[in-house]
């Protein structure tokens, strides 16, 4: 199994790995890791304790061990991916966790923890097969919960909608509230099917059916080249501020909510663009507060009132609704969601610069430098938003098209089903895939 100087692995496969180990760099073992397809379990097992050992991760590190020395073993499997699991690891579980169910197929708690581990990778058709791989021993809770779970973010409404049909409303009210927004996500799946094609092209539709959130506008460059109407890297403008607020005011006039405040979140971008959203809609602005009715609370960035809150936190407040609060999110990050999931979003993406942050520019040698951020007053940055260029980037010319008009007639199509139930955080991309960058 190893050559016997540090115990390296033979395996080729792991070389690269044991490398970045050597160097001291966990987290390139780690991508190094991923990368891995053929491995022996006892060997990557032995990479992977080493490098849990280095960072501290002592639980990791036994259970690594563990089975690097008996990788034949239901127990040591099981207990190997569990780990990988709670360390956040999850692809480096799913060889274990597959073969200790391959041992041991009546196994409940080792195809939960399989199916929890594709879930965090985005792996929901393989979660749905492994599931119905073991149909015959599924329970209702949690089981063919997790079988409809995971075949609407695979894109499956038809195996969803048969499997939720067989699904008895839980008996242990731990349940309940899956079961309320698992009921909300197929209406809205039913409002949202005959204005919207539902593949794993539609972005919009999907963004709808599975957070409740109406996609003010898709991303006009790299559609067909992966990235489906999400942006990648995204250096904000006044425009786009401009433009998603006027799709906000679009999407309220649609869906016939009639708002009478814009509440402002506490943190700096947030009353930046509330302050634009007050003009744009003509409604008095007002700092948020958890009990107001019929207001828009405008976010620029949810992440950054996160990280804004102080106490328990408006971000805490928001997570169950108050009657007439729509909540818009301008800049939302797809690849790592925030906490509460908004009603209402002007844009995905990956990683975004403010236009008051400190962007990128050209300098005066002709590269690329860090500028320093706008300090100026909100009101003063407000009001440059308003007065921006409503025109939205016509893009590559590759993108479907995506007028105002087209979100309008979806939002009245949906508008019943609009803005139900909780705003529970939104932890997967869904059916429509795009590509990541590190």
């Amino acid at each position: 199994m190893f050559s016997r100087r540090n115990r390296r692995p033979t395996s080729p496969e792991l070389a690269a790995a044991w490398e970045c180990l050597d160097g001291g760099d966990v987290p390139g073992a780690l991508r190094e890791l991923r990368q891995v397809s053929s491995a022996p379990l006892g060997q990557v097992a032995a990479v992977v304790g080493r490098a849990a050992g280095a960072a501290g991760f002592d639980d990791l590190r036994k259970a690594a061990t563990a089975l690097a020395a008996r990788p034949d073993r239901v127990r040591p499997l099981h207990d190997y991916g569990y780990a990988c699991v709670e360390r956040g690891v999850p692809y480096l579980a799913i060889p274990a966790l597959r073969e200790a169910l391959r041992l041991a197929p009546g196994s409940a708690g080792t195809l939960r923890e399989l199916v929890s581990a594709y879930e965090d990778e985005g792996r929901h058709r393989d979660a749905v097969d492994a599931l119905l791989t073991h149909e015959d021993g599924l329970a209702d809770w949690p089981d063919r919960y997790l079988l409809v779970f995971n075949a609407v973010l695979a894109g499956d409404l038809e195996l969803a909608r048969r499997q939720h049909a067989r699904l008895p409303a839980p008996a242990d009210d731990t349940w309940l509230g899956a079961w309320e927004r698992q009921n909300r996500v197929l209406e809205r799946a039913a409002t949202a099917g005959p204005v919207s094609p539902l593949d794993h092209s539609d972005l919009r539709g999907w963004q709808y059916v599975m957070g409740g959130t109406v996609l003010g506008a898709m991303s006009p460059y790299g559609f067909d080249a992966g990235m489906a109407g999400r942006y990648a890297w995204l250096q904000d403008s006044y425009d786009q501020c401009l433009q998603g607020l006027l799709r906000l005011k679009a999407v309220l006039a649609a869906a016939e909510v009639r708002p009478r405040s814009v509440s402002l979140l506490p943190d700096r971008g947030s009353v930046i663009l509330g302050l634009a959203a007050s003009e744009v809609l003509g409604l008095p602005a007002e700092p948020f507060e958890s009990g107001r009715e019929d207001t828009v609370v405008i976010a620029y960035d949810l992440d950054e009132t996160a990280r804004a809150d102080q106490g328990p936190g408006a971000i805490a407040q928001l997570f169950h609704r108050t009657p007439g609060q729509v909540l818009h999110e301008h800049a939302s990050c797809w690849t790592d969601p925030p906490a509460v999931t908004a009603d209402s979003v002007s844009l995905l993406h990956q990683s975004a610069v403010a236009p008051w942050g400190a962007g990128l520019r050209q300098g005066a040698d002709g590269g690329v430098e860090r500028g320093d951020a706008d300090e100026r007053p909100e009101a003063e940055i407000a009001a440059g938003i308003v007065g921006a260029d409503p025109i939205p980037d016509e893009g590559d010319g590759q993108a479907p098209a995506d007028s105002v008009e087209g979100l309008a007639d979806f939002v009245s199509a949906v508008r019943g089903t609009w803005l139900q139930g909780d705003r529970a955080r939104l932890r997967s991309s869904g059916p429509v895939a795009s590509s990541r960058f590190v």
